[in-house]
């Protein structure tokens, strides 16, 4: 049976995340394996006012939550309160197993219900100071752009949730149907949760480029031994203004990313062929066997191996 993910709507909709959503959990052709089914309900069924001024048609209410697998609620008015039966659905499908996952103002939801009590949550930068009043014991964080606990995940920005989505794919299917999908919907280069929600900017001088096009030279020539030299140089920076840039922008050391980047490369080429370590660890750079499953198990804590197995 496929994953059964349903978008919660509610009234002036911002259509951006559930269209978002759609696109990484809907039909990608013949070509790339269908695994969603993907739907919409709300609280009140029928026309849904959205934020650009038309309605969207939802035909199926709460009892919808009855067959989900995953709950996106793709925000929410802060001065709505969460109504017993709505409550009451959400709790028993997270009680069965049913992942929720809220984007931007979606957070008032699982904050209300108590689900993201004692623990992080990716916040919009907007909404922390009334989350940290109304919710004390929710850690919010404007900084990163999502924050997955595996029950419940939160992104702080609706430009997020393609990321959090692809996230999701990545956990459940395995990082090569993921890129496929990436690449598909040529959405940038797979973002870690701990990545910041926007870049910090210098108070003086000019702005600098975007690191887009560096970031996908990156990935094209993982199979080369990159340096931070090697990255600085392309970006016309010296290293130690280069990895101040990229740690600003991204909230993450140039070095790390590379990683990410390189063990993202090995999961794909595990899941997808019957490559030795030893010829997947040449080519995303990491030289031998021996240092892939070193990474590898950091990263992941498991082995090649294993992971292959699990995921072929």
């Amino acid at each position: 049976m496929k994953h059964r993910v349903v978008a919660l709507v509610s009234p002036l909709q911002e259509l951006y995340p559930v269209t978002s959503a759609s696109a990484v959990f809907g039909y990608h052709g013949p070509d790339i394996p269908e695994h969603y089914d993907f739907t919409l309900c709300a609280e009140r069924p029928g026309p849904i006012r959205t934020t650009m001024g038309v309605d969207i048609i939802v035909e199926r209410g709460p009892e919808t939550l009855a067959e989900a697998d995953t709950l996106l609620i793709a925000g929410w008015c802060s001065t709505v309160e969460v109504s017993p039966d709505l409550g009451a659905a959400i709790l028993a499908g997270h009680a069965r197993g049913m992942r929720i996952m809220a984007i931007c103002s979606g957070i008032y939801i699982p904050a209300s219900l108590g689900l993201l009590d004692g623990r992080t949550a990716a916040t919009h930068w907007e909404q922390t100071a009334e989350i940290a009043v109304r919710f004390p014991r929710i850690r919010p964080d404007a900084s990163v752009l999502y924050v997955d606990h595996g029950d419940v995940a939160t992104a702080g920005a609706t430009a997020t949730t393609v990321d959090l989505c692809l996230n999701q794919v990545r956990r459940e299917y395995g990082a090569a149907l993921a890129m496929r999908i990436g690449r598909q919907l040529s959405a940038a280069p797979h973002r870690e949760g701990c990545q910041r929600q926007y870049p910090e900017l210098p108070t003086t001088g000019p702005v600098p480029d975007s690191l887009a096009p560096l970031l996908d030279w990156i990935t094209a020539n993982l199979d080369r031994p990159l340096t931070i030299e090697n990255m600085a140089a392309r970006s016309g920076l010296s290293c130690r203004t280069f990895s101040r840039h990229f740690t600003d922008q991204l909230g993450i050391a140039p070095g790390r990313w590379l990683l990410d980047r390189r063990i993202a490369g090995a999961r794909a080429l595990l899941e997808e062929t019957d490559l030795s370590v030893e010829t997947i660890a040449q080519r995303v750079g990491l030289s031998s066997a021996v240092n892939l499953r070193r990474h590898f198990h950091n990263a992941l804590n498991t082995t090649p191996a294993a992971y292959r197995r699990s995921f072929r």
